[in-house]
C-alpha cells in the first residue's frame, strides 16, 4: 500500500544533524485507514527511533527513523536496520544502506504521511535532468545528490502539482490495560 511500492530510494539522507527533531509522541502504534499496516516507533536514544514496519501481509522491516524539519516542513528519514545476514564480510560488503523519506504533517493527535511521486519525479527528470543529482538503476531513479541539493529540490517539490502523494492518515493505536485490546481512538 503506502511504503511498500511507493518510496523514492536516495544514497544520502536527507537531513543535517541540527535539523533532527525528537518528538515523543511519535512513538507507539500507528495504523493507516484501513488498519492494515502498522507503523511501530520506538525510541532508539540520540534523537533516532526505530520504525517496525508491518505491510498488508504481515511481513516485517525495521528502519532506523530520524524526524527532522527543513525549510518549516516535517520529514522523517527512513534507513532500514541491515540484519544480521552472514558473518562473511564479504558477502555483507555487497549490501548498501538506502534512506528514504516521508513527509509528515501532524494534526489532531494523526500523522499525515506523503511520499515524492516516483512518476512524478521520472517525468520531472526526464524533462529537467540537471534538476537533482540521481541513477537510473534497474528503471527506479535513485537521488545521489548532497543533502543540501536534497532539501532544496524535496522541499520545491511540496508545491509543485503531483510531486507529492495524497496523504495517507495514520492513527495511534492504544492498548487500553482492562481487555488488553487495541482500539483507536476517534476524534
Amino acid at each position: 500500500m503506502m511504503i511498500t511500492t511507493s518510496c523514492v530510494a536516495s544514497v544520502n539522507p536527507l537531513y543535517l544533524e541540527p535539523d533532527i527533531v525528537f518528538d515523543r509522541e511519535i512513538l507507539g502504534v500507528w495504523t493507516d485507514e484501513e488498519q492494515v499496516e502498522t507503523w511501530v516507533f520506538s525510541d532508539m536514544g540520540a534523537k533516532e527511533y526505530k520504525l517496525v514496519y508491518t505491510d498488508e501481509d504481515g511481513k516485517v522491516g525495521q528502519f532506523r527513523a530520524h524526524l527532522f524539519m527543513i525549510g518549516g516542513k516535517l520529514f522523517l528519514d527512513l534507513a532500514p536496520i541491515v540484519p544480521r545476514l552472514s558473518d562473511n564480510n564479504f558477502y555483507r560488503s555487497h549490501f548498501v544502506t538506502l534512506h528514504t523519506f516521508v513527509y509528515v504533517m501532524r494534526d489532531k493527535g494523526e500523522l499525515r504521511i506523503s511520499y515524492l511521486e516516483p512518476e512524478w519525479l521520472k517525468a520531472e527528470l526526464k524533462r529537467n535532468p540537471s534538476a537533482i543529482g540521481h541513477i537510473n538503476l534497474d528503471g527506479e531513479i535513485v537521488l545521489t545528490d548532497s543533502t543540501e541539493k536534497l532539501q532544496s529540490f524535496i522541499t520545491g517539490s511540496l508545491s509543485a502539482p503531483g510531486g507529492f502523494s495524497q496523504p495517507t492518515t495514520m492513527k495511534r493505536k492504544i492498548q487500553t490495560a482492562k481487555t488488553g485490546r487495541k482500539i483507536i481512538p476517534r476524534p
